[in-house]
């Protein structure tokens, strides 16, 4: 079957959900490749999306009213991002016969042979492969014309705050780390520092994942007139975007990878505050950093041989992990000179921003290529990227896991 019968017809699908954050990713793809697509929006129905279903081609975790229709002709290529949307391009994948690439972003769950590309930053601990392409940091990029439009209507509301004004931008728990008293102490403590000793201002915004018993923890503790936003969905009064492109400098919780990112592309000040892990969770993180440890790339020493017969041997047992570790992206801001530990001086940033964009992009285009060869080779009686009763052959290289 002819997926483009027309010019009219998108080669590809940019297939999205109810969460933002993931949808960022490949909206920041759709716009670099300029070319035309189609977006599939698709709502997942309860309890799956919460859950965790087991990662198949199939359609029953979604809600068919609610969402796009998901109907031929089909695409040459998805760009997609999370467990349940990635069945979603399964299923489409397996329509087409297997002719449809697919392009995932984030840390893939299901044997990687699922897909065509698989784009990980540095927070994903997965197996080297032939189609995992890691990047340093996650594909976000800054609205700038909605910072700048925020700017605007904001600029009045923080004239008369004392400088310098800096962004406290809370997240909230997340395995492996917790949001207990301590995480407020420190925080009412860094914001008392801003207060008495720059003679600044401490801005608190939260997040959806902020625990409501730390957001009253914090508004008790913090003195009354100490800026404070409780995130409300589509709230008018969300000064994120302003802080964003008035604020001097920036606190951000660790848990957050969107916020730190964000911050790092405006090339702010950025403090980090790693939020402490749970009690068992000590013990977990050591799995994670172990995973990071695991799929480090050469480096010339004489480790080197010996993680890789250890990747080898995890990939012979099918026991190697896939995780991920968020500390590695605060160790690759650190190092890049991109941010600071929170209680160290907020400095002006002096590296430059990492942006495999570009790198992500040529990828993608080369996966289309090779789908117009192919296409070419069907249409001349040569190879076949199904089975006879039409269900996926993996055919891409990687580790089954």
């Amino acid at each position: 079957m002819k997926r483009n019968d027309t010019p009219e017809v998108p080669r590809i699908w940019a297939i999205t959900g109810d969460r933002p954050g993931d949808n960022a990713q490949v909206e920041a793809l759709v716009a670099a490749l300029c070319e035309p697509v189609a977006r599939r929006y698709v709502r997942v129905v309860p309890p799956w999306n919460k859950r965790k279903p087991r990662v198949r081609p199939t359609l029953h975790h979604i809600d068919s009213k609610l969402s796009d229709p998901l109907t031929p002709p089909w695409p040459d290529l998805i760009i997609t991002v999370g467990r349940r949307l990635a069945m979603v391009a399964l299923w489409v994948k397996e329509q087409s016969g297997g002719a449809t690439r697919i392009v995932f972003v984030g840390k893939p769950s299901g044997s990687t042979r699922l897909y065509d590309l698989i784009v990980t930053s540095s927070e994903v601990q997965i197996a080297p492969a032939s189609n995992v392409l890691r990047i340093a940091l996650p594909l976000l990029q800054v609205d700038e014309e909605k910072v700048r439009a925020a700017q605007d209507a904001w600029r009045e509301k923080l004239r008369d705050l004392p400088r310098p004004l800096v962004g406290v931008l809370v997240g909230g728990p997340t395995n492996p780390f917790t949001f207990n008293r301590r995480v407020v102490r420190d925080l009412i403590r860094l914001a008392t520092g801003i207060r008495e000793k720059q003679g600044g201002t401490a801005y608190f915004s939260t997040s959806p994942r902020t625990p409501d018993h730390a957001i009253q923890a914090l508004r008790a503790g913090l003195p009354e007139d100490t800026p404070f936003f409780r995130w409300r969905p589509d709230a008018p009064d969300n000064p994120y975007s302003a802080l964003l492109g008035e604020a001097d400098g920036f606190i951000v919780t660790g848990d957050s990878v969107s916020m730190l990112v964000e911050v790092a592309r405006l090339h702010k000040p950025l403090a980090i505050y790693p939020l402490p892990y749970g009690a068992l969770h000590r013990f977990d993180q050591l799995r994670r950093r172990g995973a990071r440890w695991l799929y480090e790339p050469d480096a010339g020493s004489a480790l080197d041989g010996f993680r890789r017969d250890l990747r080898s041997a995890g990939k012979a047992l099918h026991l190697l992990p896939r995780t991920r570790d968020f500390t590695a992206i605060h160790q690759l801001l650190i190092d890049r000179g991109l941010a600071v530990l929170a209680g160290e001086d907020l400095t002006v940033p002096r590296g430059e921003v990492p942006n495999d964009l570009p790198l992500v992009v040529a990828r993608i285009r080369a996966l289309l290529a090779s789908t117009t060869q192919h296409e070419t080779s069907v249409a001349d009686g040569v190879g076949a990227d199904s089975n006879a009763n039409g269900r996926i052959e993996e055919t891409t290289e990687g580790p089954d896991q």
